[in-house]
């Protein structure tokens, strides 16, 4: 009988400044209200603050998984969200430079994940890296996330052209920090039209649009989520919506004790 893998998805952008981390963690903090079992990974290595949006101060980070030869248990950092943070340490930026050995090394620490968890969320940098596209590459699903800017959309393409030319064609959107749904939905049907003029067979699904909300700045400065801090307003229902829309995604799913894991897929590149 098939076994669930956990439902892995990053999230991603084009450009920086468009609440990517943001969404991350409050997806994270819906989701596990929901009853999943998440783990969130910082995988921003040059830019890492998933800890500083939740006012925590993790002593440990991936990174410690090869200096100190360190155990997963040591590093997964609990929040008081109900959910997990696996930390990216900054200057830890050499993932994909690892050698064969090294890589299944953080294959065999981070393999017991697929049974604890239903949920991992992976924040990558933004932008199109060579570690963003790494990640992105090797995740069930993407979820992008653009704000109503010009340069957020040109990024945004931008992102998507470098995916698919490496084989990458499916993609969920998110709009953040958008004035009106009407002008979300804008903006999903300009980045669709310019997708499917230039990019055939690429796929975009939107899969919510977030408010403008001052509610989620007075977060950020608290330094809690908005979901939890602020959970009628509306950025945390469309929030929670969005959570609904990424439950509906299709998990993988592996065969007895093959365990074939999101880290399979990408370490072994």
């Amino acid at each position: 009988m098939a076994a669930r893998t956990p439902r892995v998805f990053t999230v991603t952008s084009g450009k920086g400044g468009v609440g990517k981390t943001n969404i991350a963690v409050n997806l994270a903090c819906q989701l596990a209200r929901e009853g999943a079992r998440v783990v969130l990974l910082d995988a921003d290595f040059g830019l890492a603050n998933v800890d500083v949006l939740l006012g925590v101060c993790p002593s440990l980070d991936i990174f410690h998984l090869f200096s100190a030869r360190t155990r997963l248990e040591d590093v997964l950092f609990p929040t008081a969200y109900g959910f997990s943070i696996l930390p990216a340490g900054s200057g830890f930026n050499k993932v994909t430079e690892l050698k064969t050995g090294e890589r299944l090394e953080l294959l065999h620490a981070l393999e017991p994940l697929a049974d604890r968890l239903d949920v991992l969320i992976v924040d990558t940098g933004a932008g199109a890296g060579e570690t963003v596209l790494y990640f992105n590459m090797a995740a069930q699903e993407r979820l992008l996330v653009l704000s109503p800017e010009p340069t957020s959309m040109a990024d945004a393409y931008a992102l998507i052209k470098d995916l698919k030319v490496k084989g990458v064609e499916k993609f969920r959107v998110c709009i953040n920090m958008c004035p009106t749904e009407r002008q979300g939905k804008q903006i999903f049907t300009k980045l669709y039209d310019a997708c499917d003029q230039f990019m055939t067979g690429v796929s975009l699904d939107l899969a919510g649009i977030i408010p403008q909300d001052p509610n989620v700045r007075t977060s950020v400065m608290k330094q809690k989520p908005f979901t939890e801090l602020f959970p009628a307003s509306p950025a945390s229902q469309s929030l929670k919506k969005l959570a609904q829309s990424v439950q509906k995604w299709p998990a993988a799913r592996r065969a007895g004790g093959n365990i074939q894991f999101f880290w399979k897929s990408m370490l072994l590149r």
